[in-house]
């Protein structure tokens, strides 16, 4: 479904991007994962058409993102931090990005799933970093899109909340749809994710499932199996 070949993309004298290349096919749940600066967040707003690569090509469905923006309408993203305009009550919003988007939504089942009923007339300034992550996930779901970008989802969810939101995702997933996620939560990544994709200094050091992680790392626990990565880069088997 997203072929990137040979992706470069530097800022000033920071090579975040280095020869990215990576297939990921339709259906399926993909963890990007990697520390600090390894170009997850360059990787996912190149994709969504918000970074240009200095050069490379990125394809959905063998369609070049540099010929159209249209493929766009069938992304749902989820930003790790959203900037909500705080005048705006939950409402507006919700009919702001339905007004934008132009396509059937289905927001009252997600209303109910938060309790966000008693917010739907409050501004968005008043809320709780919790409330307005939800009021994100909201925007994000309500949308029947195949292909969902969820950066960093868990932010400030409360355990009930993070269970909802594991099950959504999973939901999506039998649905056939295609998810990318980044984390630095492990657990919920372990719980979730079909595949690995491990970024580390702008290039893809590992892609595969977390049974082969360990399997390739030695390592039985996934954290551990994550971190042989970073310390071990230099050998063979860490290479995609």
């Amino acid at each position: 479904m997203i072929s990137i070949h040979s992706l470069y993309k530097s800022f000033g004298q920071n090579k975040v991007l280095n020869a990215l290349d990576v297939t990921i096919q339709e259906g399926g749940i993909f963890a990007i994962l990697g520390p600090n600066g390894s170009g997850k967040t360059t990787l996912i707003k190149s994709i969504l058409g918000m970074v240009i690569p200095d050069s490379g090509e990125i394809s959905i469905n063998d369609v070049s993102v540099r010929e159209s923006w249209k493929y766009r309408q069938k992304i749902n993203y989820m930003p790790q931090i959203a900037q909500f305009p705080g005048n705006l009550r939950v409402n507006e919003l919700i009919r702001m990005i339905k007004d934008l988007r132009q396509k059937p939504a289905v927001e009252a089942p997600l209303i109910n799933k938060f309790n966000l009923e008693p917010f739907l007339d409050k501004k968005l300034s008043t809320l709780s970093g919790g409330t307005k992550q939800k009021v994100n996930i909201l925007l994000a779901f309500m949308f029947d899109s195949p292909l969902l970008i969820l950066d960093e989802p868990t932010t400030g969810l409360d355990p009930a909340s993070l269970i909802i939101l594991k099950e959504m995702i999973h939901r999506e997933r039998q649905a056939g749809k295609t998810i990318l996620v980044t984390s630095h939560i492990m657990q919920f990544v372990e719980e979730i994710a079909d595949e690995i994709i491990y970024l580390l200094e702008g290039k893809i050091y590992f892609k595969g499932s977390i049974a082969e992680l360990k399997l390739k790392t030695s390592q039985d626990n996934f954290e551990h199996a994550i971190a042989a990565i970073s310390m071990n880069k230099e050998e063979s088997w860490v290479k995609y």
